[in-house]
C-alpha cells in the first residue's frame, strides 16, 4: 500500500509559494523500475523506456540507471536519451513522420534500430544512409490487426490507424527491400495502443507476432529481434493500492506464448507503466463557486498542465490534501483556462474545498508535464522531487 507523502508536498508548496507544480516521488519510481527490470530480466527480455511519457531530465537520469534502453519518437528525444545516460545501441527510433534531419541523427549515433512505418520511409532512410556511408538497421512496424480495446485516440495497431505497415503490403515491402543496398532488416515492431488493462490484447499480439515471425522465416529472412511495443496500463482509480503495475504477469504471458527462433531477442517499450504513479500534479484552490446544478472548485492548474481529461476524457483521482477529513461535497473540479473543456472531473465527491487548500491530482507522471503548454501565456509549472 503506497502512501502519498502529503507532508512533503505541503512543505514544498508552503516554501515555494507557487502552484501548480509537479511532484515526483523518485523512491516510488526506483521501486517501479527495479520491479520491471527484475520481471523482464528473468525471461531475457529487454525494456526500452518510452520518452514520450515523460522526458523530464531528472526522471530520465533516474531511469537510465536501471533501464538501459530508450524508445524515441523524435530526433530531439534521441538526443535527450543520449544526453541522459541511455546507450545508442539500446535506442529504438519509431514514428510515422521522421524528417531527414531526424534520420541523420539516428544514423550518426549508430542507434539500435529505426522502426519503419512505410515503403517510402524505407526508401528515404536508404538514401540518407547512402549519403552517410552507412547501413541502417531497421525494424518493420507491422499492424497486427489487434484491437487494444482502449480509447480510440490511443489505439494504434489497426489498419484504420496512421501507423505501421499492413500485412497485405508485405510482399511489396520485401520487393523494395531487395533493391535497397543501405538497409539491414533486423526485426519487426508492433505497438497496439496504450493504457491496456486486459491481458487478452497482449495474448492476441503475441500470437500474431508468432505468425509474422514464421512468415518471414519461410521467406528465408531471419529476424534478430521482435519488438512488441508497450501499452501496459496503470490503475488511475486506485493509485495507492496498485502503485506498481503487475509486470510479472505481463512478461510471463509473452514468455509463455511467444515462439522464438534460436538467438532472437524480445524488446518492449514501456512508458506510462514506469512513470505514471510517481507523479502528482499539485494545485491550489482559487475559488469555490456555486452553480445551478453543481459547485465549481476552480484551481490554479488547468489543461495547460494536464490535458488528458480534456483530450481523452481521462480519469485522474483528485484529493484535498489540506483537509482530507472534511465532509464531502459534489463538485466539478475545473481550471482557469478560457475553455469549457478545462475540467479535471465532473460530479466528484471531494472533502469540502476552501480557497487556499492544496489539491493533489494523482497519476500524472505520464503525459502530464510532457504534454503541458503555455496556452493563455501560462508559465510552465515547476517540478520538485522526493528522494530519501
Amino acid at each position: 500500500m503506497y502512501i502519498l507523502p502529503t507532508i512533503n508536498i505541503k512543505q514544498i508548496a508552503a516554501a515555494e509559494e507557487s502552484t501548480p507544480f509537479f511532484f515526483y516521488d523518485l523512491n516510488l519510481l526506483k521501486s517501479t523500475l527495479e520491479r520491471a527490470a527484475e520481471s523482464s530480466g528473468k525471461y531475457g527480455f529487454e525494456v526500452h523506456y518510452a520518452l514520450k511519457a515523460n522526458s523530464n531530465p531528472e526522471i530520465l537520469r533516474a531511469i537510465s540507471t536501471v533501464i538501459k534502453g530508450a524508445d524515441c519518437v523524435s530526433g530531439n528525444e534521441v538526443l535527450a536519451a543520449l544526453q541522459h545516460g541511455f546507450k545508442p545501441e539500446k535506442i529504438a527510433f519509431a514514428g510515422v513522420g521522421k524528417t531527414d534531419m531526424e534520420i541523420d541523427i539516428a544514423l550518426e549515433n549508430n542507434i539500435f534500430s529505426l522502426n519503419v512505418e512505410s515503403v517510402q520511409e524505407l526508401e528515404v532512410i536508404n538514401q540518407r544512409a547512402g549519403l552517410a556511408g552507412k547501413k541502417a538497421p531497421v525494424a518493420l512496424r507491422l499492424n497486427p490487426g489487434v484491437n487494444a480495446k482502449t480509447h480510440h485516440y490511443i489505439t494504434t495497431g489497426l489498419e484504420e490507424n496512421k501507423f505501421g505497415i499492413n500485412p497485405w503490403e508485405l510482399e511489396k515491402v520485401l520487393e523494395v527491400l531487395k533493391k535497397l543496398r543501405n538497409i539491414e532488416l533486423t526485426g519487426i515492431h508492433f505497438h497496439i495502443g496504450s493504457q491496456i488493462t486486459n491481458q487478452d490484447p497482449f495474448r492476441s499480439l503475441a500470437l500474431r507476432a508468432n505468425e509474422f515471425n514464421h512468415w518471414f522465416r519461410k521467406k528465408g529472412i531471419y529476424l534478430k529481434h521482435i519488438n512488441l511495443g508497450g501499452g501496459l496500463g496503470v490503475n488511475y482509480q486506485q493509485p495507492d493500492t496498485e502503485s506498481i503495475p503487475d509486470f510479472e504477469s505481463f512478461f510471463r504471458l509473452f514468455a509463455d506464448v511467444l515462439e522464438l527462433l534460436p538467438g532472437q531477442t524480445v524488446h518492449f517499450e514501456l512508458g506510462r507503466a514506469l512513470v505514471a504513479q510517481c507523479g502528482t500534479l499539485v494545485s491550489k484552490v482559487l475559488y469555490v463557486k456555486s452553480g445551478i446544478n453543481t459547485n465549481f472548485v476552480i484551481l490554479d492548474a488547468g489543461m495547460t498542465e494536464l490535458i488528458r481529461p480534456a483530450l481523452y476524457q481521462a480519469y485522474h483521482k483528485i484529493e484535498n490534501i489540506s483537509h482530507p477529513e472534511a465532509p464531502t461535497i459534489t463538485c466539478d473540479v475545473v481550471g482557469p483556462i478560457c475553455e469549457s473543456s478545462d475540467c479535471f472531473g465532473k460530479a466528484i465527491l471531494l472533502p469540502q474545498p476552501e480557497r487556499g487548500h492544496f489539491i493533489a491530482i494523482r497519476t500524472t507522471g505520464a503525459y502530464g508535464e510532457v504534454m503541458s503548454s503555455n496556452y493563455n501565456l501560462r508559465s510552465k509549472a515547476s517540478a520538485y522531487y522526493l528522494e530519501y
